[in-house]
């Protein structure tokens, strides 16, 4: 049995100004700095055979918490990386998906065809993050393994899992900044997720629900 966690990244500045982060390399917040505190508190007895993270410096920091005091190296994959926005990227939320016709009722209601333009789309980032999970527990045979991704991955990879059909990514919840979700693999890499989504290493004032991407848009999709 392989067991993979997987670690949203804590908050960053993108949240914080509700920004399409994407690919974009902000840096966290001083909220984050104290909900990685908190995760590295979680993870300090949980035995860990190998960290992987996204190269984005939130995911970075997030993997580093999980590993703690631990001499294990962080091994960044381009393939944990987060769905890059093309014309969406790195501009405020709600402005940018507004001045697209569209776009926002894309994003709220039929998310798998998202694909703006310039930027990934969401079917290719709902088959490379599995491809690249898969591809750690081939690896990984036996061991327990840790991996800092971001929300909008995590989804996709949370609703062919869950759901089993990329057309109920709408209706998968997004992960807390630090939620932390496990997943079994069997000896034939059949995976078994065991929970999702779990920040109750989080103290409830540090959980900052509004960072959720879908969220910024209610009430701005017409």
């Amino acid at each position: 049995m392989t067991k993979i966690y997987i670690i949203r990244h804590c908050e960053a500045m993108g949240n914080v100004l509700r920004l399409f982060q994407g690919s974009s390399d902000l840096d966290i917040s001083e909220l984050g700095k104290v909900q990685l505190k908190y995760l590295e508190e979680r993870f300090s007895s949980i035995p860990i055979d190998r960290i992987y993270s996204s190269p984005l410096k939130r995911a970075v920091k997030t993997a580093q918490a999980v590993a703690g005091v631990r001499n294990i190296e962080i091994e960044t994959l381009e393939g944990l990386k987060e769905l890059y926005g093309g014309i969406v990227e790195g501009k405020p939320f709600v402005e940018a998906f507004n001045s697209v016709p569209g776009l926002a009722d894309t994003w709220d209601n039929h998310p798998q065809d998202f694909a703006p333009e310039g930027g990934e789309t969401m079917r290719h980032a709902y088959s490379r993050i599995w491809e690249t999970v898969l591809q750690i527990a081939k690896n990984n045979p036996d061991k327990t393994v840790a991996l800092a991704s971001h929300g909008g991955v995590i989804r996709c990879l949370m609703c062919r899992l869950l759901k089993g059909d990329i057309n109920q990514l709408k209706n998968v919840e997004w992960c807390e900044n630090t939620g932390v979700t496990l997943i079994e693999f069997d000896d034939s890499l059949k995976p078994n997720v065991i929970f999702f989504n779990d920040y109750t290493h989080l103290p409830e004032e540090f959980v900052n629900r509004k960072s959720r991407l879908a969220s910024f848009m209610k009430g701005n999709s017409k």
